[in-house]
């Protein structure tokens, strides 16, 4: 049974305040989110003295939302406002204008920047980036991810991670840390079904941004997780930083590949090397009776890199597995089975290359 966020006010409203009234006539709950067996909230004090003093409340309340039928995790954060608001750090503004540079820059830090591209939306390039990004990581190199597909920003929750990034001075930006992987998405400065309306200037500056003002640290490869055809993302990546290159993901139908052509004339045209391409949807394997299929085809991919030259860097197959690790936030490369090992290979492959 699911709670619902009027069970979850009635029950808050029977915490009295020693000075009258409760927490919700008082208008102390902010925040308040409920997610099917999950509940979050915050109790606003109006000043750090009095916070400090509400701590049983707290404990009250979250005990007092954990008795609801249907409720499994409760969060509760215990916050003021008043006096200590002026302590809080400046607010970051993402998007806007991008800022005039000569010439591509390098990102401090970065070694190498992979770009992961793909022709068209549906082919699985951003669960390939989120699972290569692991792999490489559990390879032993430092690895960033950036989720720059801005429109369609999926990455926080394949990573399983959506806290906002911190901004110490309102111009750094903190990235996020997960599974090994320092990451990086607009996403996590979006609510969740926020769409982003955003014509190509603050596209291009949101890129700038992430790739300038985050603090990634020291990494031997940062992947950037396009978005899908190519636009205004791809122009500003390969014109305003040096991408050591692109890795092309399709699957092996017909469609798909008409649309890679397209991606990989893009990157011929800015003078971007193609490091290879990466059959995705390679083959289905019965689970029940162990019979490979080949859905969508198959050997396309491989045909098309030999007409192009360049290496066909790996197959890999279609599994429900995939759909459910990237669902619940733990790609599928950060356990075992065969499909952790495709990738666990492809990164392998990378690195003994010097491409990662």
């Amino acid at each position: 049974m699911s709670v619902t966020r009027d069970a979850v006010l009635s029950v808050l409203s029977r915490l009295s305040l020693p000075d009258g009234g409760d927490i919700v006539s008082r208008d102390l709950v902010r925040a308040l989110t409920v997610e099917k067996t999950s509940v979050r909230f915050v109790i606003e004090a109006p000043d750090p003295d009095q916070a400090r003093r509400m701590e049983p409340l707290r404990q009250a309340a979250e005990a007092a939302v954990r008795s609801l039928p249907g409720v499994e995790t409760v969060s509760v954060v215990l916050t003021a406002h008043g006096p200590a608001a002026k302590a809080a750090p400046p607010s970051l503004k993402i998007g806007g204008h991008p800022t005039p540079q000569a010439g591509p820059q390098q990102v401090p830090g970065v070694d190498r920047i992979l770009a992961i591209a793909s022709g068209k939306g549906g082919v699985g390039k951003s669960t390939v980036s989120s699972n290569l990004a692991v792999a490489l990581a559990r390879a032993g190199r430092r690895v960033g991810l950036l989720d720059a597909d801005i429109y369609g920003p999926s990455q926080p929750r394949m990573m399983g991670a959506s806290k906002r990034p911190a901004s110490p001075d309102g111009k750094t930006i903190i990235p996020l840390k997960a599974h090994g992987v320092t990451f990086m998405s607009i996403g996590l400065m979006l609510k969740e079904d926020e769409a982003v309306v955003w014509r190509g200037p603050m596209l291009m500056g949101a890129l700038q941004q992430m790739l300038g003002q985050v603090e990634w640290g020291r990494l031997d490869v940062l992947i950037v997780d396009l978005p899908p055809g190519t636009g205004d993302v791809q122009l500003t990546l390969c014109q305003r930083s040096h991408v050591s290159g692109a890795i092309i993901v399709s699957t092996p139908q017909d469609v798909a590949l008409l649309d890679a052509r397209r991606a990989i004339d893009m990157f011929a045209k800015l003078k971007t090397p193609i490091l290879g391409l990466i059959e995705n949807m390679s083959a289905y394997v019965c689970p029940n009776c162990g019979h490979e299929a080949h859905i969508f085809g198959h050997g396309g991919v491989a045909d098309e890199a030999r007409r192009l030259g360049v290496p066909l860097l790996g197959e890999i197959p279609l599994s429900l597995d995939v759909r459910i690790a990237g669902d619940t936030g733990v790609p599928i490369a950060a356990g075992d089975g065969p499909i952790a090992e495709a990738y666990g290979a492809l990164a392998r492959r990378l690195v003994a290359g010097g491409m990662a």
